[in-house]
């Protein structure tokens, strides 16, 4: 198995992509650490994962959550092998709209949070290590109302092509799998009461001719995340059906 052995964290991983990708890398072999900021969902979402699953309540945005999840790997496990910085959201939000809460909103989830997530999870992990960034397409097309989602998205890509180079030699890779859009609860939830007819509009881009199930982009994470990948490094990984391509 690709994972056999490898201990894993997957950040945002008590529903959608990262509980797909979960359960994705637990076929596969590892075990995985699911982190979630509502301990009711994460309860459940372990209970369904099985017993190559562990939760961790945290909010990655929070270095004192981060400490402490970091901490719990170390006593528990000794390393880290894989980690998936999933967590973050999203809102529509035009630019007259836009407010300070917003705008701090998206940048402590998105860019702090994914930034910190990485930084304190390096001294556990060696050879052999991988990162994964879950990004979205919106780093490169971001469409009407998501100019700072899209842009936290665009800033961890160009901060990905530093860090490469800040942790060359350390022998971890950090990739970005930015996936279009996805059929998930949060997706529809996002989109709320326009939701049939924007992801009709997404399927007639996508040159697939069908929006993205979360099972195919936690394949393609797994991807980046083994060593079937192992001289693939600072690298953006589009999984959207060919829309952005057009």
């Amino acid at each position: 198995m690709p994972f056999g052995d490898k201990i894993a964290v997957v950040t945002g991983g008590s529903s959608g992509i990262g509980f797909a990708i979960a359960q994705e890398l637990i076929a596969q072999g590892a075990k995985v650490i699911v982190t979630g900021r509502n301990q009711e969902k994460l309860d459940s979402a372990v209970g369904t994962l099985g017993s190559a699953a562990e939760g961790f309540r945290a909010e990655t945005s929070n270095l004192a959550d981060l400490d402490g999840l970091y901490e719990h790997v170390r006593s528990k496990h000794g390393r880290l092998d894989v980690l998936i910085a999933n967590a973050g959201a999203g809102e529509i939000k035009p630019l007259a709209d836009v407010t300070e809460e917003h705008f701090d909103r998206a940048f402590n989830g998105n860019v702090k949070g994914v930034t910190f997530t990485i930084q304190k999870a390096l001294p556990l992990m060696g050879e052999g290590g991988a990162i994964v960034i879950v990004g979205s397409t919106a780093s490169i097309q971001p469409g009407p109302g998501l100019s700072i989602y899209g842009g936290t998205k665009g800033a961890l890509r160009a901060m990905v092509r530093g860090w490469v180079l800040d942790i060359k030699g350390s022998g971890v890779r950090i990739n970005i799998l930015s996936p279009g859009p996805t059929d998930t609860a949060s997706l529809h939830s996002f989109l709320g009461d326009q939701a049939e007819a924007v992801i009709a509009y997404l399927s007639e881009r996508s040159t697939i001719g069908r929006i993205g199930q979360a099972e195919e982009i936690a394949r393609a994470v797994a991807f980046l995340a083994s060593d079937a990948a192992s001289y693939i490094n600072g690298a953006e990984l589009f999984a959207d059906g060919g829309a952005s391509q057009v």
